[in-house]
């Protein structure tokens, strides 16, 4: 009796002293708007709904498929409407992206490449993608700097 009082004792205080990792991940996406911060896993970009481009990059070769979210539906579910916004990622590198780049059709937060999760190394986890084949609009070189990866956190400006 006393081995088994003990064995449930150690169990218990090993399953009470393990970390508690959040059900949805790791946080990917921080995104501020006014007052308001909103912080995205991946499962939870993916419940937005999400997207696939088809296109070629010029930092990569041959037609890549993205898969992500898009930039207006995210901004729509925070309600951000006017203003710019200001893409950063993990090396504090930052890019603005006016409004008007937010909407149908438009970029998108790419968080899958040719069907597999992006690393750090491979411009992720999450990456700003355009459709850079739909039209030549979005084939120009403040476009293309705006294609910013290892994205981590947006503020609404």
């Amino acid at each position: 009796m006393k081995r088994l009082f003990a064995a449930a004792a150690l169990l218990f205080t090993c399953l009470f002293s393990l970390p508690v990792v959040a059900s949805g991940g790791d946080v990917l996406l921080t995104v501020r708007s006014g007052d308001a911060s909103f912080e995205y896993t991946l499962e939870d970009l993916r419940a937005l709904g999400d997207r696939e481009i088809k296109t070629t990059t010029i930092w990569s070769d041959g037609v890549q498929t993205f898969v992500g979210v898009p930039l207006d539906t995210l901004m729509s579910h925070i309600g951000a409407q006017d203003g710019a916004l200001e893409a950063a990622a993990v090396n504090d590198y930052a890019v603005e992206i006016p409004m008007s780049d937010v909407r149908p059709g438009g970029p998108m937060i790419a968080y899958m490449r040719n069907g597999a999760t992006m690393s750090l190394r491979d411009k992720g986890p999450l990456w700003i993608v355009y459709p850079y084949d739909s039209g030549a609009e979005f084939r120009t070189e403040e476009v293309y700097s705006r294609s910013i990866w290892q994205l981590n956190r947006i503020t609404v400006k």
